[in-house]
């Protein structure tokens, strides 16, 4: 866990990361992100248009195992934070992390 944090940290301040669950699902309808990053406690309704829309566009979903508001800490904001998308990695190692069986 304490690795993915810390990559994830890394993408949001090397890379390009779209955060809020209306960005996120802009950016998954048009096909951009490379990923996304959804809180545990991600309301239902908001979790099930962000899976179809990555399952059509073929992007990894990762259920980050803290609340929105950790979610948010880690991304340096003081709001909650329920969805992400990551459109590049910078120099982070964040999708290969995912694809590592990590979901």
């Amino acid at each position: 866990m304490v690795d993915f944090t810390r990559e994830l940290r890394v993408a949001i301040d090397t890379g390009k990361v779209v955060i809020g669950t209306k960005e996120t699902l802009k950016q998954l309808r048009m096909g951009k992100p490379k990923m996304i990053i959804l809180a545990a406690n991600c309301p239902e309704e908001i979790r099930i248009e962000i899976e179809y829309f990555s399952k059509l566009a073929h992007v990894p979903v990762y259920v980050y195992p803290g609340s929105s508001l950790d979610l948010g800490q880690v991304c340096k904001r003081r709001h909650m934070v329920a969805a992400l998308a990551i459109l590049d990695p910078g120099d982070s190692n964040i999708l290969g992390l995912v694809e590592g069986g990590e979901e």
